[in-house]
């Protein structure tokens, strides 16, 4: 795979950095878009005759209910992008999950165009000054909201920076806490993010 090693580095340099252009108007912070990530991504790869196919999975798609007590379908992707060396033939095959919910059709498509997005952000290292863990107003939001997902009751605080799992009970930070509601909808500790049946 030298070949294409090869050539992703010469990406990988060429989209370095994507600003931060989007702003979401409503928790008042500025993000990356994917279509930027990508129409920058697609010059550096057509660019160096690669190509890409993207091959989704849905891992889950529950109901939720937000803090307003409105339901809202939660789904989970999986984005496999295979890169194409299209001179050697060579592949490698890049990965992203992504989350997206929506009240009507449109949670899968939220879910899969995030998957891709950090499928390349976090394969080419490609930096924008985004960081979810220092990202105060998500975690505000994210404390503020009560998923109740499958009958689970909401998470109960025990510290000031820790929770409890709505499954098993374990304690978890908040970081945790925040991440799992953000990918599955609710509270869960990393045993059971991993189980298939706490998080379909």
């Amino acid at each position: 795979m030298q070949k294409l090693a090869s050539k992703l580095v010469q990406v990988m340099k060429e989209v370095a950095y994507v600003e931060k252009r989007g702003s979401n108007d409503f928790h008042h912070y500025a993000y990356a878009t994917s279509a930027d990530v990508l129409g920058k991504i697609n010059a550096a790869m057509t660019k160096h005759n690669i190509a890409s196919v993207a091959i989704p999975e849905v891992l889950s798609v529950v109901d939720v209910i937000t803090a307003k007590g409105s339901t809202e379908h939660l789904a989970t992707v999986k984005m496999d992008i295979m890169l194409v060396d299209a001179e050697s033939g060579e592949t490698v095959t890049i990965t992203g999950l992504g989350s997206g919910q929506d009240i009507g059709d449109k949670a899968v498509m939220k879910a899969q165009t995030a998957a891709i997005k950090y499928a390349y952000l976090l394969s080419m290292a490609i930096a924008t000054g985004d960081d979810p863990e220092a990202d105060r107003t998500t975690d505000e939001a994210a404390d503020a909201k009560n998923i109740l997902a499958h009958g689970k009751t909401e998470t109960r605080k025990t510290k000031s920076s820790e929770f409890t799992c709505v499954v098993c009970q374990a304690t978890i930070s908040d970081k945790i806490k925040t991440y799992s509601e953000s990918k599955f909808g609710r509270a869960l500790c990393m045993d059971c993010q991993k189980r298939k049946n706490c998080v379909a």
